[in-house]
């Protein structure tokens, strides 16, 4: 199978190629409120010329009062829909699918933020000396989930009238629904925690909200984690259990990934210790999976070669997902097709060996987020940035940024959403 043979998915969107711009987070929403502006359309009209048949959009936060940054865009009933008609037609203007991926960050926020911080359990995230970074979330309530869940269906019907394709529903990277799923965040004695079933029904009911809100060929995907990669946690057993409930759900692409704050594997970092392989990191666990899914599934976590895509779709997996080599050169899946050496071409962050290795991979994100807004700028990269001095400066950043936005969260209080 060639990477640039067409796709029917489940739901019969097709997609005209296998390579897919997998999310990454922008952090370029404008202020106040949190929307897409010129240079997201700027970004977003460059990866489509780049020729990948699914463009997959940075997270898109289904409740204003919960962001995983303060650059995060916000989707949700108050929020005014011409902005994401114009991203959705640039984004749509190489003849590619463009789908929104919606989420909300639950315990992931960091101190400081103004909002709300919730978890399936008051439990903290544990990153050591690190670990006041992060705010003590509270555990929601049976109407805090209620509410949750019809967010992320008004969220997705959004998308839809304002263009996009379909919606990719993140329930990975330890964000809040990956929290439900996981055996050590999720402590609830209810309906929502315990057996993998009740950990998976936060997920599964989001779900069957969006596709009541959604029209039958708009496609739904979930980003799910392969493994947590934390002992005791969310594992390969319990994803493949997890991918097979999806087939019964609607669900058109299940994109597999992995880790967390907590435990970096998407940046090919553990802590378990556990070893990835140097590209396609997840392949080993993914091929586990490729004999029993019901759903197409897509790969995505340090695929920087074609080379190393083919082997990918040559094992099974269906679609082939990038994130950095995409941001440094948005163009290569279309270089890839006219046949062109790309060998040449550096596609990777820099490798930082700091004893830190949680101010190492913040500093690695700063570095890449400077990337994208180069080329939201419509400029080059710039490869030889210090991705320490890009820390600090975002860091800075982040303070104006989160002040922005408390004033605004609190002249513009989230809109209650539809109960059921």
């Amino acid at each position: 199978m060639d990477l640039f043979t067409p796709l029917e998915l489940p739901g019969g969107t097709t997609l005209p190629n296998r390579l897919a711009k997998a999310a990454m987070e922008e952090s370029l929403a404008s202020q106040p409120g949190q929307l897409p502006d010129a240079r997201m359309e700027q970004l977003y009209a460059r990866w489509a010329r780049g020729g990948a048949g699914l463009i997959i959009t940075g997270n898109v936060m289904v409740d204003r009062r919960a962001l995983t940054s303060p650059g995060t865009v916000v989707l949700d009933a108050g929020t005014p829909l011409e902005p994401f008609r114009r991203w959705a037609r640039a984004a749509s203007s190489g003849g590619g699918r463009v789908w929104m991926q919606i989420n909300h960050p639950g315990r992931q926020v960091r101190s400081g933020m103004p909002g709300t911080v919730w978890a399936p359990s008051d439990i903290r995230i544990s990153l050591g000396r690190h670990t006041r970074l992060f705010a003590r979330p509270t555990a929601m309530t049976e109407a805090d989930i209620r509410a949750t869940i019809a967010r992320f269906a008004v969220t997705a019907r959004l998308a839809e009238e304002a263009g996009f394709h379909g919606v990719q529903v993140h329930a990975a990277h330890g964000y809040l629904l990956s929290q439900f799923l996981s055996p050590l965040v999720n402590r609830r004695t209810d309906a929502w925690g315990g057996s993998l079933d009740n950990r998976a029904r936060l997920l599964t009911e989001v779900l069957a909200a969006v596709r009541e809100q959604v029209s039958p060929g708009f496609a739904v995907g979930v980003k799910l984690n392969a493994a947590d990669f934390q002992r005791g946690g969310f594992d390969t057993e319990e994803a493949a259990e997890v991918i097979r409930l999806l087939g019964g759900l609607g669900v058109d692409l299940v994109e597999l990934s992995g880790g967390s704050v907590e435990s970096p594997a998407s940046m090919g970092l553990t802590s378990d210790h556990r070893r990835l392989e140097r590209e396609a990191y997840f392949l080993t666990l993914a091929e586990r999976f490729l004999q029993t899914a019901t759903v197409p599934l897509m790969l995505t976590g340090g695929i920087a070669r074609r080379a190393t895509a083919e082997k990918a779709l040559a094992r099974g997996v269906a679609v082939v997902g990038m994130a950095t080599a995409l941001a440094l050169h948005p163009e290569l899946p279309a270089r890839w097709q006219a046949g062109e050496d790309t060998a040449e071409v550096t596609t990777t962050a820099p490798r930082l060996n700091w004893k830190d290795r949680e101010l190492a991979c913040a500093a690695t994100l700063s570095w890449v987020r400077h990337q994208l807004d180069r080329a939201a700028r419509g400029t080059h990269p710039r490869l030889r940035a210090s991705a320490a001095l890009l820390f600090m400066l975002e860091s800075l950043r982040n303070r104006r940024q989160i002040h922005t936005y408390g004033t605004w969260l609190t002249q513009n209080p989230a809109p209650e959403p539809p109960t059921a």
